[in-house]
């Protein structure tokens, strides 16, 4: 009996149990015993026998994209117009985005939370890009730019003719003095320069 029993026990198909290291690599027999974060949802999670995140269904082994960084631009207190400043490798003006905005939006006659209602967004993110504490991206400016019936360019564009005013022999002259009167005389000096600029028109 004993030997019949040998006898079947040998002519019986074998099972291979090993498994090659490609499987393990192609992920078919993943580890259940690790400890994971998805990259897309931030779900800690044991890796799956897919290798799939159990909230997002994606990948665990996936790489996230990089977020686009947006540069933001620096702000230089240039003495004689303060929304403008010159990049040091061009010598172009450029502007003050949130100034510009700032400007755009009251020369429209709206308030920001008209402009926001525009965009279709929360008024607290008007105030933010107004007050430099948030950058807008291009497609936000695009938005701005449409809802103020302007364009990016334009919207953006230096006020160049305060700076060709600036540039004129008699204002030059003039510069020194006005940098040693106090805000009283300014204010008195830029109300008497307004009142014969409207004479003069």
């Amino acid at each position: 009996m004993g030997t019949n029993l040998a006898a079947v026990l040998d002519n019986a198909p074998q099972t291979d149990t090993s498994v090659s290291a490609s499987a393990f690599s192609a992920g078919r027999f993943a580890d259940p015993r690790e400890v994971l974060r998805c990259p897309q949802c931030q779900l800690v999670q044991f890796r799956t026998q897919n290798s799939l995140c159990r909230r997002c269904h994606e990948s665990l082994d996936a790489v996230p994209e990089p977020e686009p960084v947006v540069a933001h631009i620096s702000k230089a207190h240039d003495e004689l117009e303060p929304g403008i400043e010159t990049a040091e490798a061009t010598g172009i003006p450029v502007p003050d985005v949130a100034r510009a905005i700032r400007l755009w939006r009251q020369r429209r006659g709206l308030s920001q939370r008209q402009l926001a209602e525009r965009m279709h967004v929360p008024r607290t993110y008007v105030s933010k890009i107004e007050n430099d504490k948030a950058t807008p991206t291009l497609t936000s400016l695009e938005r701005m730019a449409t809802a103020m019936e302007t364009s990016v360019a334009r919207l953006l564009e230096p006020n160049l003719g305060n700076v060709r005013i600036v540039e004129d022999a008699f204002v030059q002259a003039l510069l020194p003095y006005l940098a040693a009167l106090g805000p009283q005389h300014r204010e008195r000096l830029l109300r008497a320069s307004e009142t014969l600029a409207a004479r003069s028109c």
